[in-house]
């Protein structure tokens, strides 16, 4: 790994949820790239071996391990996994989410209005749940959940999305005030439009759709996913220390006017 390091997290495990691809990927890279050990979590187990090869084969040291954050059980298992082969847990990026198909409020199904909250919300809860116990016998860490730009505006057709992501603030809030003195400082973080394999879905893999997305950012452009990697890894740092229980967006000024 490159020794011209920012952060130093030599020594440090970091978990990662949703890490085969896209903003867990990227991020899961970035925290070996400064010198952690990082633990690989997707449901998609060859996705998540695949991010560890790339770990390792950079120099890194990684463990992957397939897990459904709506599954505590699952996610217990991930949690034992990783301390059982690194022996702590510093970091924590709950990242694992879903999309919801484009529906009005009263045409949104049952199914995919539950199956987003069990996951995009349901998943935080459980991730947190069982490493902040750990981190409190290390003496402390950093948490960031993924919310969404969606985590602080309304978005038409997307209620069930909304719901969950905002809910993801209030969490990390309610248990941001719980653990800051315990020191496990936990925030979130909101990314907006984001050039990941979830975008490629919604635009269908069109350019008309692609050009729709990219006119919603002020910026002229979709985010990247090494720009969310980066907010996510100062947020783990001593540097962000004071930065407690807060949604940081990330949008390229989507939602500055709102």
């Amino acid at each position: 790994m490159t020794n011209h390091r920012k952060w130093n997290y030599e020594g440090k495990v970091a978990f990662v949820t949703g890490a085969a691809n896209g903003i867990g990927q990227t991020t899961a890279l970035a925290f070996a790239q400064e010198g952690a050990a990082v633990v690989v979590a997707d449901l998609l187990e060859d996705g998540a071996k695949a991010t560890a090869r790339m770990i390792e084969d950079q120099g890194g040291r990684a463990l992957a391990v397939r897990c459904d954050v709506s599954r505590p059980e699952d996610v217990q298992a991930a949690l034992t996994a990783a301390t059982d082969k690194f022996g702590r847990l510093d970091f924590a990026f709950n990242n694992a989410g879903i999309e919801q198909p484009l529906a009005y409020t009263a045409d949104i199904s049952d199914e995919t209005f539950e199956r987003n909250l069990r996951v995009n919300l349901g998943g935080i809860f459980y991730c947190m749940k069982y490493e902040i116990p750990i981190m409190l016998k290390n003496g402390g860490g950093a948490i960031v959940n993924t919310s969404s730009g969606a985590g602080v505006v309304g978005i038409r057709g997307q209620g069930a999305y909304c719901a969950a992501k905002h809910g993801v603030i209030g969490l990390t809030k309610s248990a941001a005030l719980e653990y800051a003195k315990d020191g496990v400082r936990i925030n979130a973080v909101c990314p907006g439009i984001i050039d990941t394999p979830m975008i490629g879905r919604f635009t269908q893999g069109t350019e008309e759709n692609r050009k729709r997305m990219i006119a919603q950012e002020p910026i002229g452009r979709l985010g990247r996913p090494e720009e969310i990697a980066n907010t996510v890894l100062w947020l783990c740092s001593d540097v962000a220390g004071f930065a407690i229980g807060h949604a940081v967006v990330v949008d390229g000024g989507q939602t500055a006017g709102l």
